[in-house]
């Protein structure tokens, strides 16, 4: 029993499908990932009911360590993300098609950019998923009713749609993304330096990913996963032993000023300079992070804020007090008016 927008919610459900999506452009990729990939769907309630209605759709990205999939799994605390549209259209949200983007590879996530040493990753978005969930779901087709979110990796991944390809999307919801790499990725280094020379080296450490050699992921070596796959991302090198060049001096830890310069190349806080007329033509683009985010990245959201500002693109820059983890409430925040502005 019970009444109001929540139980509304329950009587009305949306649907869930998931989908496997063939990717030519991810057959061969360096790290032997699937190209097949599963990707959830959801339907926002009484899509079957109108055959001929078409929706704006909304790509989600996952942080790191998750994928599509992770979108569905159970929280005791907080709803899984089809839970939580459903009554966020209930209680008034324009409705919505979501694909969540199946991006995990055996680094452990994705940033949603092309690299040699992992694949093209934003084809596979722009050129593969996109127009697949024009064929396939009840979606309205162009570019104005096509947005983008994510958390960390995933708001990173937004982020670099918004930048990079604007042509394909209009809106754009990071939450406690990725940028200022000097802030966010620097305090890893010098912990990444110690955990590769603790497995025997980057080669041994890519090794036992690709074995899983521990029964479980070690959290002393997260940082070394971390910067490992950063770098997968931000410095690949074809030449190198590894496919990659690693931001610092595997033996000493010194930095490397030249591998570093390639890094901020995909720092959004570089890149709004240059892409700023491709950030004026979106019709949405948010930015938030809680003001104690562990990797600093409060500080990266308000000095891209500012540059922002600056270059006049119209944006919203929210704060809010908590830290990195467990964040899908504020999608009841961010979502709405994103699905509003491609509505």
């Amino acid at each position: 029993s019970g009444s109001g927008p929540r139980s509304a919610a329950r009587r009305m459900p949306g649907t869930v499908r998931i989908h496997e999506v063939e990717s030519p452009l991810l057959r061969g990729n360096p790290l032997g990932d699937p190209h097949v990939r599963r990707v959830p769907v959801y339907l926002p309630p009484g899509h079957d009911e109108a055959a001929e209605r078409r929706y704006p759709v909304l790509f989600a990205l996952a942080g790191f360590t998750g994928t599509g999939r992770s979108y569905l799994g159970f929280d005791w605390w907080q709803p899984d993300l089809p839970t939580q549209l459903d009554r966020l259209i209930v209680e008034g949200m324009d409705p919505v098609v979501v694909v969540m983007v199946d991006g995990m590879t055996r680094l452990g996530g994705n940033q949603y950019v092309d690299s040699t040493a992992v694949g093209p990753w934003a084809r596979h978005v722009t050129e593969e998923l996109v127009p697949w969930a024009e064929r396939e779901l009840p979606v309205l087709p162009g570019r104005d009713h096509r947005g983008v979110f994510g958390k960390s990796s995933g708001g990173y991944g937004s982020l670099m749609m918004g930048l990079e390809h604007a042509d394909v999307f209009a809106g754009v919801a990071c939450h406690s993304g990725d940028c200022y790499f000097e802030y966010c990725y620097g305090p890893d280094f010098p912990k990444a330096v110690d955990g590769l020379a603790s497995v025997g080296g980057l080669g041994a450490f890519l090794e036992g990913l690709r074995r899983h050699a521990w029964p479980k992921f070690p959290s002393r070596l997260f940082p070394a996963l971390n910067i490992t796959a950063m770098t997968h991302f931000y410095s690949p090198n074809p030449d190198a032993e590894h496919g990659v060049d690693l931001p610092f001096d595997e033996g000493t830890g010194e930095r490397r000023p030249e591998v570093l310069a390639r890094w901020a190349r995909r720092d959004p806080v570089e890149l709004v300079a240059e892409h700023a007329d491709d950030l004026r033509s979106l019709r949405h683009l948010w930015i938030e992070c809680g003001t104690r985010d562990e990797y600093n990245l409060h500080h990266g959201a308000r000095i891209l804020s500012g540059r922002l500002r600056d270059l006049g693109v119209d944006h919203v820059h929210d704060e809010f007090d908590d830290d990195h983890r467990s964040l899908s409430y504020r999608y009841d925040v961010s979502l709405p008016p994103l699905a509003r502005a491609l509505a």
